[in-house]
């Protein structure tokens, strides 16, 4: 017997763990399907000090957990280790084959997030999980007392580096254009800490190693061409990301980055379908603006249910 339920969320992070709240609340049998940890990728921040409520920061995996416990406790069931195998249209109704199972649903918010990017350079497949890393939080620990880099300009890269300069003897940062683009006070932090070596318009050609190990990144210089070898122990990228809009490719609207195009309620171009959190196309992508997104998305999916029902 197929499974019917008011609100589908794929991806249990704080966009799809917000919407949630927010569909249970609104009396909507609410279901979140998450492949891993509830929380998403902020379980992995080691510090979370720009989200409202908490004047001296909290670690991304206690906020993570906080939402998955309220969510539940507002009335909505979160399934992980669960992922959603395919998403179709079948009349007004969404149907999402979940482990050989059809669930449908009247509404569907996505809320799968995105990925790190990769440099794609030799030597990065190779020595993958094996000093080059995608998590500060998760592999920086493995650095204490060496030497390593991180390569990146924007928030998530400076807030490594200063994580990462905590534990390692020396942190270098790389970024392929002569500024960077973080936030001015992240900008501030780096510049001014003895312990972080700034590498201005270079990008990696090469990651180097022997016996399984990194030993250095061959760099090459934007602006005359030279390079030079920085000899490293580890690597961490942060070069961007790539949304996960397989699901609803043939679904809706997608621009020409891969993220889901959306109205300024999370409306996709898919009557019913929504989308929230880093999944969606816009610029400023933080854990407060998901929360935000998610919200939206679910009070108007809420909404299209009531509507819905009465044209039915």
């Amino acid at each position: 017997m197929t499974e019917k339920i008011d609100i589908a969320i794929v991806g249990g992070g704080p966009a799809g763990l917000t919407a949630a709240i927010y569909g249970a609340r609104a009396r909507a049998k609410t279901l979140v399907f998450e492949t891993g940890l509830p929380g998403g990728q902020i379980v992995t921040a080691s510090w979370v000090e720009n989200y409202p409520g908490f004047p001296q920061g909290v670690s991304g995996q206690e906020l993570g957990e906080s939402m998955f416990q309220q969510a539940v406790g507002q009335g909505a069931e979160v399934r992980t280790l669960s992922p959603v195998e395919g998403i179709r249209l079948e009349g007004r109704d969404f149907v999402l084959l979940v482990e050989g199972q059809e669930v449908r649903a009247s509404t569907v918010i996505l809320a799968t997030g995105a990925v790190p990017k990769k440099l794609g350079v030799p030597g990065e497949a190779e020595f993958a999980g094996r000093g080059v890393s995608w998590c500060a939080t998760c592999d920086g620990p493995l650095y204490r007392d060496k030497v390593v880099a991180v390569v990146g300009g924007g928030d998530s890269a400076t807030q490594e580096a200063l994580y990462l300069a905590k534990i390692a003897r020396e942190v270098h940062l790389i970024h392929r254009r002569s500024e960077l683009r973080a936030t001015q006070c992240l900008q501030e932090e780096c510049f001014f800490h003895p312990q972080i070596t700034m590498h201005l318009s270079y990008v990696i050609e090469e990651i180097l190693g022997e016996e399984g190990k990194i030993r250095g990144v061959r760099l090459r210089s934007r602006v005359d061409g030279s390079e030079k070898i920085l000899p490293v122990d580890g690597l961490f990228e942060f070069v961007g990301v790539e949304p996960q809009t397989q699901l609803v490719a043939g679904l809706c609207e997608l621009d020409e980055n891969g993220f889901v195009k959306v109205d300024v309620n999370g409306l996709t171009s898919c009557p019913g379908l929504y989308a929230a959190g880093d999944v969606v196309c816009h610029d400023l992508k933080q854990v407060v603006t998901a929360c935000a997104r998610g919200a939206l998305a679910a009070t108007h999916a809420a909404h299209y249910l009531e509507t819905r029902d009465l044209s039915a």
